[in-house]
């Protein structure tokens, strides 16, 4: 890949070339790579100047996204939580199973045990285990 000091010197050639050539067409061909190499070189430059400027806003978005869907998640946890007695003993079974497959597969039996002892510690809040 070209850097912006190669395009401008691609341009200059190009420019070059264009002034020498006696041919019309000719003229206009190396006139036109003049042109796009001289783009490029400024595209390079525009890109350069402010790629730090937009990895940190992108950085920055993302990490809001996150923030934010992490509290959703929660809100949404905690409600299924509150409303667990309420909740069928088969899709108590499904969310259940569900969250204890979230995460890494060798992970998967000691998060079924922290959801598990969770659930129980709770129970005395009304909540009860899915048989």
């Amino acid at each position: 890949m070209f850097n912006t000091k190669q395009y401008r010197a691609k341009s200059a050639k190009y420019g070059d070339l264009s002034k020498g050539a006696t041919d019309p067409g000719q003229i206009r061909k190396y006139q036109d790579s003049s042109a796009s190499f001289g783009s490029l070189a400024e595209n390079e430059e525009l890109l350069a100047d402010n790629f730090d400027k937009m990895s940190n806003e992108k950085q920055s978005t993302h990490t809001t996204l996150a923030a934010e869907e992490e509290h959703v998640l929660r809100c949404l946890g905690a409600s299924v939580i509150m409303q667990w007695n309420t909740i069928p003993t088969k899709l108590q079974r499904e969310l259940f199973d569900t969250a204890g497959s979230m995460g890494e597969l060798f992970a998967t039996a000691e998060l079924r045990g922290q959801i598990a002892r969770f659930l129980h510690k709770h129970k005395s809040d009304g909540l009860a285990l899915p048989k």
